[in-house]
């Protein structure tokens, strides 16, 4: 038995009776104990190598890749890295610190010996993880190490000296050759694994400029020469099946790739613009996507009557908000709730976002005629219980939803309105009957996003005189059926970013939506059949316990989640 597993055995972490089994599994299948134990569940992977740095009386390093140069990490080649379970941790003076999964390996050891020997260094070994280690050695591969390298395998292949156009022929043949395709793969995956949610691949004057928007902001991520614009944007084409030749005029399609085990979606569009054609590549990772309520920001009040919405046998649910509030997010997360197998979900959308397992989705094609208002007339010929379409428009799709909603559908669409309070309005505007209004609507919400406070790095302060009265004068204004108000603490303190090597110093990491939720009761009703003013809307609204967009904000600034500045910014939008 290992001293490992002995260690386990001693602490009452590992059943005796189970190590026999585990034993049999080591020496069979040729594994490390340490793999098996992992791979079955059996004990935590800190734990595990908490105890076996105990064993070993080798210090345990947990280290971020951040941490680590890409000049340090040329001194063990990426090969022997993964061959050999080790990495360059730093390097001190004439000493190389190197962290090895298994410095229990003989040939490992042998093998750093003779690599250090080499740069003429000598070395010192720590533990890590497998976790480190795999986060380690995707510094490796880095978006500018990367594309430099395929730039200099393309340029040694065409010998480019001067910018000059490509001939067709050459173009058709440099696109699926490596470099170029190799330039495309390592860019994508950059962006998957800085959790990108747009890719932006622009012509500037002399240069193809790459940009990432992580958390609604663009950062600029690259610089590649000029030269290979066209090869680029080939590659893209090719990949989401567009015409290649064709430069004049926008085209759109997408396409899938797959990586560490999960299948990302990328929705492209190409635009042509004065200086060549310009793409914005949408990344769908449906591990970021497709998310639960309360990471979307809908708790409490919010989405208790979404709760109540849904149980309904019909009735229509309108998320509104400018392009990019997250409207469509929160409409998947609502439809997951729903998909039931004794339910028929069929969903109209421009375009499909994600793909969700057990739901029919179906893309709108207006260049062919097949659009919300003729699909919809479709769809509810296909017996289902639930509609998601994507976007209410016009009067003919505003009549057919409000039509379905009343015969026994439960609909869900997004709508373009500013708020909440604004949804019936315009539903009016768009011609639908304020009768039809209280008996089909159950309910309407609006959102924003606003980025998170990075929770590695969020400082703790005291608002100024003008931010503490108008915190104090929002919790105020939050009406009393709300039922959240609580005590504030005399002594007001809220986060501030501050920007650290896990948020790359931005001080935020990730998203959250504001949200404001207008419910339809009879008072609601009686007011829409009557006199349908935005004035007496927001009367109702405050009798219900709506609470705005701001407020919310503002009660998720109390709790640390995120900053005043990002809460006011969307509070002017509005």
């Amino acid at each position: 038995m290992s001293s490992l597993i002995e260690s386990l055995v001693k602490r009452g972490i590992l059943d005796k009776e189970k190590t026999v089994s585990l034993e049999v599994e080591i020496k069979t299948s040729g594994k490390k104990a340490e793999e098996i134990i992992l791979e079955k569940g059996l004990v935590p992977e800190n734990l595990l190598f908490s105890l076996k740095s105990e064993n070993l009386k080798l210090p345990l390093r947990e280290v971020y890749p951040e941490d680590v140069s890409l000049k340090v990490l040329e001194l063990i080649p990426e090969e022997s890295a993964k061959y050999y379970q080790m990495i360059p941790l730093a390097r001190k003076n004439n000493t190389l610190e190197v962290g090895m999964v298994y410095p229990e390996d003989i040939k490992a050891l042998e093998a750093l010996k003779f690599l250090a020997r080499q740069a003429g260094l000598s070395h010192q070994v720590f533990l890590i993880t497998p976790t480190t280690l795999n986060n380690l050695l995707r510094q490796y591969r880095t978006l500018r190490k990367e594309v430099s390298k395929a730039l200099e395998e393309l340029e040694t292949e065409l010998a480019i000296e001067k910018v000059r156009p490509f001939e067709a022929a050459e173009l058709e043949r440099l696109v699926e050759e490596a470099p170029i395709s190799k330039v495309v793969a390592v860019i994508l995956r950059n962006a998957v694994e800085g959790r990108a949610s747009d890719v932006h691949i622009e012509p500037i004057k002399d240069k193809l400029k790459v940009r990432f928007r992580i958390d609604g902001i663009l950062y600029p991520s690259i610089y590649l020469p000029i030269k290979i614009h066209p090869a680029v944007v080939a590659r893209v084409k090719i990949l989401a099946n567009l015409k290649i030749d064709e430069t004049r005029v926008p085209q759109d399609g997408r396409f899938s790739t797959k990586f560490d085990d999960k299948e990302i979606d990328y929705r492209v569009s190409t635009f042509p613009t004065t200086r060549g054609e310009k793409v914005a590549i949408r990344v769908l990772d449906p591990s970021t996507g497709l998310l639960s309520f309360d990471r979307l920001g809908l708790i409490g009040r919010n989405f208790e009557i979404i709760e109540r919405a849904i149980e309904k046998p019909y009735g229509m649910i309108l998320s509104t908000g400018p392009t990019g509030s997250g409207k469509t997010t929160t409409l998947y997360a609502i439809l997951r709730l729903l998909n039931e197998e004794g339910v028929n979900v069929v969903t109209l959308e421009d375009p499909v976002e994600y793909y969700i397992e057990g739901i029919n989705q179906s893309q709108v094609r207006p260049e062919i005629g097949y659009e919300f208002a003729s699909g919809l007339r479709s769809v509810v010929r296909q017996d289902p219980d639930i509609i998601m379409v994507g976007e209410i428009r016009d009067e003919e799709t505003a009549a057919l939803a409000t039509h379905a909603a009343l015969t026994g559908h439960i609909v869900l669409s997004t709508l373009h309105t500013t708020n909440a309070l604004g949804t019936i309005p315009r539903l009016i505007d768009l011609g639908v009957r304020p009768y039809l209004i209280p008996p089909t609507l159950s309910l309407a919400l609006a959102q924003r996003l606003i980025r998170m406070l990075c929770p590695e790095c969020k400082k703790k302060v005291k608002p100024k005189s003008e931010i503490k009265e108008l915190i104090l004068k929002e919790i105020e204004a939050i009406p009393p059926a709300a039922k959240i108000k609580k005590e504030l603490p005399k002594t007001l303190e809220i986060y501030e970013p501050a920007g650290c090597k896990k948020c790359n110093l931005k001080g935020y990491s990730g998203r959250i939506g504001v949200f404001e939720v207008l419910e339809m009761t009879p008072e609601l009703a009686e007011i829409i059949l009557k006199e349908p003013s935005f004035a007496k809307i927001s009367e109702e609204a405050q009798r219900q316990g709506m609470i705005t967009m701001k407020q919310d904000g503002i009660l998720k600034v109390l709790e640390g989640v995120t900053s005043i500045e990002e809460v006011l910014q969307v509070a002017e939008e509005k």
